[in-house]
């Protein structure tokens, strides 16, 4: 998967068919948070959700966005990243295996390819459930800036 990679949007039908396997009861709310992860793939925090929400859905606090990503991180359909110390991002988690390059000057968080097997190079007698790969360096549109 490339950061040029397209993906086709999630429809509002497929993400409640999504929540639906998943356990996740839908609700207006949800569906906003997990369709603005799933079909932006932007990484945003918390607050970046509710900013970018607040215009169509004015009366949504801040709290029902924490409550919406709890309830779609509980049903694995939203994965938390702890990027920076205690600042949290958000991923859709129903695609395929992938790591994150951060850029250190623009903060920016962007999907990279990750060798095919690398949870076999975990040292025999552990059991992986979760390969989480970050590079961080300068991504090429602040080299060119």
């Amino acid at each position: 998967m490339s950061s040029t990679e397209s993906h086709i949007p999630f429809s509002p039908s497929r993400l409640i068919e999504m929540m639906h396997t998943a356990g996740v009861r839908p609700s207006v709310q949800r569906m906003a948070v997990l369709s603005h992860i799933a079909n932006l793939r932007r990484h945003p925090t918390a607050d970046e959700i509710y900013t970018d929400l607040a215009e169509e859905f004015p009366s949504m606090s801040r709290t029902t966005v924490y409550n919406s990503l709890h309830a779609l991180t509980s049903g694995q359909l939203v994965k938390e990243l702890e990027i920076e110390s205690g600042n949290r991002h958000y991923d859709f988690a129903l695609q395929p295996p992938h790591g994150h390059f951060i850029c250190r000057r623009c903060g920016r968080i962007t999907d990279v390819e990750i060798p095919d097997g690398i949870e076999l190079s975990v040292t025999p007698g552990f059991r992986t459930d979760s390969v989480d790969v970050c590079f961080k360096g300068i991504c090429p549109d602040c080299i060119e800036s």
